[in-house]
């Protein structure tokens, strides 16, 4: 183990005790900043906090400085939401379904129902 400089073979050899790996393993998962084997565990380990933390300023950042330009700008049509920084490990965003828009005939019968009543 890189980070013990512990022989795992000497598990075999009768001078490591399952009980010590495991301790070890235990630690290695709580040990801050990035491990390989957290990282192999969680892919968001790969970026550090601080990283994390910087990610955040800049989303709030970008969203207030939308919001400065949504309230006081004459055309906002334009403007878009601003779209956070992908992280590690996050899930995918789903595409948005397309709306099912209601047909002539539907619309008609919905009315004259409200109508009827």
């Amino acid at each position: 183990m890189e980070f013990f400089n512990v022989d795992l073979l000497d598990l075999w050899r009768g001078r490591l005790s399952l009980r010590r790996v495991g301790v070890l393993v235990d630690s290695l998962m709580k040990k801050s900043g990035r491990s390989a084997l957290l990282m192999a565990m969680d892919e968001r380990a790969s970026w550090p906090e601080s990283t994390y933390l910087l990610a955040r300023v800049s989303d709030a950042l970008e969203l207030s400085n939308f919001l400065f330009l949504k309230a006081n700008a004459e055309k906002t049509d334009d403007l878009d939401l601003p779209t956070p920084i992908t992280r590690p490990g996050d899930p995918e965003p789903e595409p948005e379904p397309a709306p099912v828009l209601a047909t002539g005939e539907e619309v008609s019968a919905f009315f004259g129902q409200m109508n009827a009543l």
